[in-house]
């Protein structure tokens, strides 16, 4: 059985060459992780990139029962950067197979992995406007869940997930101390 693969480009016309690589790559991950039961592969060519190898971002997301992966890599060809992707991809699902089939490694509580962590720098700038907005399926998990979700997908400041325990969506984000918070909307 290989996974649901969905291709969808910008500012590129897409090749054969490029779908059928990008088909047969893509399709082979639930090889590696039975769980994967669609690949969202996003190509993009930025015309105005200063660098050379910003030019081709290739993103990938893998979904599955109870687990989203995402790779984002950029390089001067497009086939380049989706092996990139692919290669940075297969070392989460690495990571992520090793903390769900092998348990938590150390043994270490998330509180206390938390403290370790360095904290982040925050400098005083202006926010920049809006210039993207995404879409995106919420899984129900619990919170420690979460904090692992938010570490294998690389997100370093917050993490959106759909909080199984209160049946509500929170946000995770990372404290300046290096801990974890937790903000639970209520419509006021």
């Amino acid at each position: 059985m290989t996974a649901r693969v969905e291709v969808q480009v910008r500012n590129l016309r897409l090749s054969d060459r490029i779908k059928q690589h990008v088909d047969e790559r893509a399709g082979r991950l639930d090889h590696y992780l039975p769980a994967i039961e669609q690949v969202d592969v996003e190509l993009a060519h930025h015309a105005s990139a200063r660098q050379v190898e910003d030019r081709n971002v290739a993103q990938i997301t893998v979904r599955g029962k109870g687990l989203i992966l995402r790779a984002e890599q950029r390089a001067s060809e497009m086939l380049v950067a989706f092996d990139a992707g692919m290669d940075s991809l297969r070392k989460q699902v690495e990571k992520y197979k090793g903390r769900h089939y092998r348990g938590r490694g150390s043994g270490q509580s998330a509180a206390d992995v938390g403290e370790s962590i360095a904290p982040v720098d925050d400098t005083d700038r202006l926010p920049p406007p809006i210039v993207r907005r995404k879409r995106f399926r919420v899984l129900p998990m619990d919170e420690l869940e979460a904090i692992e979700q938010m570490s294998l997908l690389g997100h370093e400041e917050f993490f959106v997930f759909y909080n199984a325990e209160t049946s509500r969506i929170a946000v995770l984000y990372r404290r300046r101390d290096g801990s974890y918070g937790l903000l639970e909307p209520e419509i006021g």
